[in-house]
C-alpha cells in the first residue's frame, strides 16, 4: 500500500503540474516566446526572467511553458491514434483467429521488428518533419504493441463462459465484442497508454533534438535542448531546464503508470 501511495501521489503531482503548466501557456506566458531581445542575450535566471534567456534573448521560462503544450498535444494525439488503431486491430486478430489473426499478426510482428524511434525516422520521411507527422509516424509506431497487447486479452477472454451464454442467447459476433470482451480490455489498455504517452514525450524529444521534430523557432524541450548545446559552458540554463523538464515529466508519467498497473492488475492486488 505504501509503494502506491508514493507511487499515485508524486506521478500525479508531476503529471497534475505538466497538464497546468501547458493548459495555462494556452493562456498566458510571461514574455512572448517568439519575440528578441539582442539586450537580453543569455540573461542568467533572475528576478526578471526566472530561467534565464536564450542566445536571441527569449525567456527560457516562457518557452518552456510552450514547449509543454506542444508535449503534451503530440503525446495524446499519438497515443489516441495508437490506442484507436491499436485496439482495433487487437479485437479482429485475436476474436477471428484462423488465417486472419495469422495474416494481421505477420504484419504486426515485422513491425515490431523495428525499434520504434527507427520506423518513426522512416514514416517522417513520407510525412514530412512536421508537428502532425510526428503524430502519424509516432501513432503507427506504437499501434503493434497496443494491437499485441489486446490481441492476448481477447484470446483469454473468447473462450469465457459469459461470450458463450452470449452467443447462445443469439448476440452476434460484434455485439460480443463490443459488449463483453473490450470493456474486460480496458486495464491493460489504460497502463499501457500510460506508458506510451511516456514514450511518445520522449520520442518527440528526441526528434526535435535531432531536428526532425516540429521546426524552430516553435520551442519544443527538444530543440531548447539542441539549442543550448553549444553554450554548455556559457549558459548552462539553456539545456538544464528543458532537460530536467522532460526527466520530471517521464518520472511522474511512469510513477503514475505504476500506480495504475498496482491498482487495475488483479496479479498485483494478489500480492498486497
Amino acid at each position: 500500500m505504501t509503494k502506491f501511495t508514493f507511487n499515485s501521489l508524486i506521478g500525479g503531482t508531476l503529471v497534475a503540474l505538466l497538464l497546468v503548466v501547458a493548459a495555462l501557456g494556452l493562456l498566458w506566458t510571461p514574455y512572448d516566446p517568439m519575440k528578441l531581445s539582442f539586450t537580453a542575450r543569455l540573461a542568467a535566471p533572475s528576478a526578471q526572467h526566472w530561467l534565464g534567456t536564450d542566445e536571441f534573448g527569449r525567456d527560457v521560462l516562457s518557452r518552456i511553458m510552450i514547449g509543454a503544450r506542444a508535449s503534451v498535444w503530440i503525446g495524446a494525439l499519438t497515443v489516441s491514434f495508437a490506442v484507436v488503431a491499436g485496439t482495433l486491430v487487437g479485437l479482429v486478430s485475436g476474436y477471428a483467429r484462423g488465417w486472419v489473426d495469422a495474416v494481421i499478426m505477420a504484419i504486426n510482428n515485422a513491425l515490431l521488428a523495428f525499434p520504434g524511434i527507427l520506423l518513426a525516422l522512416g514514416l517522417l520521411a513520407v510525412f514530412g518533419a512536421n508537428q502532425y507527422g510526428i503524430i502519424f509516424a509516432l501513432g503507427i509506431a506504437y499501434t503493434p504493441s497496443m494491437a499485441r497487447v489486446v490481441r492476448g486479452a481477447v484470446l483469454s477472454l473468447r473462450e469465457r463462459e459469459f461470450i458463450e451464454a452470449s452467443k447462445i442467447m443469439g448476440n452476434g459476433e460484434i455485439y460480443a465484442m463490443l459488449r463483453h470482451i473490450l470493456p474486460n480490455c480496458l486495464a491493460p489498455i489504460t497502463v499501457l497508454s500510460t506508458s506510451m504517452f511516456g514514450w511518445a514525450i520522449l520520442s518527440e524529444s528526441a526528434l526535435s533534438f535531432l531536428g526532425l521534430g516540429v521546426p524552430p523557432p516553435a520551442p519544443t524541450w527538444g530543440n531548447m535542448l539542441a539549442a543550448g548545446r553549444p553554450f554548455v559552458e556559457q549558459a548552462v540554463w539553456l539545456g538544464l531546464f528543458p532537460g530536467l523538464s522532460i526527466a520530471l515529466t517521464l518520472l511522474g508519467i511512469n510513477l503514475l503508470g505504476d500506480a495504475l498497473r498496482d491498482k487495475l492488475d488483479p496479479r498485483m492486488r494478489g500480492l498486497k
